[in-house]
């Protein structure tokens, strides 16, 4: 039974634009070995880190989400562990709730690039409390 699920790791800094890119064809050419079936992927590009990671400031980011059985995970993370290019990584089990959101937020970030807006609805300024005077006692 294949599970939807999604990975999003983070390379090291110092690799080229090319290296880059190799690692993560690296990782996607996995996927496909391992009969599982990319549904999106996304490069977030380089980003500070909230930390410091292996003396680290900043990293490459990169999501896949995809289908695949559940045997495979540990095969993939193995992977992640193995390659010295990947700094962090996280794996996580999609739940419907998660897929819906991860859909419509494709979709609106299709939408924007599109040039095509959503009209927010218009916030209701919140009204202040009237401040009660206490007498002095």
């Amino acid at each position: 039974m294949t599970n939807r699920y999604e990975t999003v790791f983070i390379l090291t800094p110092v690799l080229s634009e090319d290296q880059t890119k190799e690692a993560v064809t690296k990782f996607k050419d996995l996927l496909k070995k391992g009969r599982g079936k990319i549904r999106h992927e996304e490069s977030w590009g380089m980003r500070k880190l909230a930390y410091p990671i292996q003396k680290k400031s900043s990293g490459f980011y990169h999501l896949i989400e995809f289908e695949s059985d559940a045997e495979f995970i540990a095969k993939l993370e193995t992977e992640y562990r193995r390659d010295e290019r990947v700094i962090r990584f996280l794996t996580v089990a999609m739940d419907k709730h998660h897929v819906s959101f991860a859909e419509k937020r494709r979709d609106r970030k299709a939408a924007s690039a599109d040039g095509v807006t959503e009209e927010k609805p218009a916030r209701v300024p919140r009204k202040k409390k009237d401040s009660v005077e206490t007498p002095n006692a």
